[in-house]
């Protein structure tokens, strides 16, 4: 299908975006790598009024260490954390989760803070962020601002990130300790949807027991969703088979997925169990190498 019709600003400065998307309100939409907007518009679930494209804006593409914190500029692509040094020495989780972004194509232009302020529970990065309790930095007219990642998603395709503003940095903290962290998820072809995904990190003190745990969950909510429970029944022990069963247990009874063409709820409930038991045991092979 063919979208309706719409105007088009590609702004050279943060700046210059910013007092466009103020001037001109919600009839506005950001444009970055289009992955998620432009389909919806050819369907004429989205319409906006203009475009205004962030792609010639310098400076919002990066990956770097900074300040005990992987820092990463919002129009950075998928292949460039599939290549970064920073992340294959600290994040092995982006690895992981960016094979299985839908193709090479969509990776090479699609960026991950168009990923995030998409809002899609169904998207990857939304887990993988929850997981590592990242930060989010959202910038407008009057300054920025710090989110947590648990107060960004807050409802369905809503997020933090309000008229006029722009999410412009994420900001993973490096974990004290031994740490692992790993992503997967069943899905029916190449490119389409998770049926149901687990990212976990776990770090570790000397003495091997997990000081902190995160778990997050793809498409079997409604928003992304942090598998809390889960989370608690590691923390505190040395993430034996006892643990993990538990933890995996918790995930499928506190997920709340829909019965779709990808499967039926019961269905989707044993794919979350049983990713919650690789990707725990897979977190801590990487905590404990």
């Amino acid at each position: 299908m063919i979208p309706a019709s719409f105007d088009y600003s590609a702004p050279s400065t943060l700046d210059e975006a910013l007092k466009l998307l103020n001037e001109l309100g919600d009839e506005a939409k950001i444009l970055a790598g289009g992955h998620s907007l432009i389909p919806m518009m050819k369907l004429r679930f989205a319409e906006p009024e203009h475009l205004v494209d962030l792609n010639n804006i310098p400076g919002l593409s990066y990956v770097r260490i900074e300040d005990d914190y992987l820092k990463i500029g919002a129009m950075t692509r998928e292949v460039e954390l599939e290549e970064s040094h920073h992340v294959i020495d600290h994040f092995q989780i982006f690895k992981d989760a960016t094979k299985l972004i839908a193709d090479p194509q969509v990776r090479n232009f699609g960026t991950i803070g168009g990923n995030l302020a998409h809002g899609d529970a169904a998207n990857d990065h939304p887990a993988l962020m929850i997981a590592l309790n990242a930060e989010v930095e959202i910038t407008g007219l009057e300054g920025k601002r710090t989110v947590g990642i648990d107060d960004f998603f807050y409802g369905f395709y809503a997020t933090a990130v309000q008229d006029g503003e722009i999410l412009t940095e994420i900001r993973i903290p490096l974990p004290e300790g031994k740490y692992g962290n790993a992503y997967h998820k069943t899905e029916r072809k190449v490119g389409d949807y998770a049926t149901g995904g687990v990212a976990v990190q776990i770090v570790l003190d000397d003495n091997g027991v997990c000081t902190s745990a995160g778990i997050g969950l793809t498409n079997v909510n409604p928003t992304p969703l942090r598998a809390k429970r889960s989370e608690e029944a590691l923390v505190g022990t040395t993430v034996d088979a006892d643990a993990i069963e538990k933890a995996a247990q918790y995930a499928s009874e506190d997920c709340n997925p829909s019965t779709d063409l990808r499967g039926d709820e019961d269905y989707k409930r044993r794919i979350i169990k049983v990713l919650t038991k690789r990707m725990i045991t897979k977190a801590l092979e990487r905590a404990q190498s």
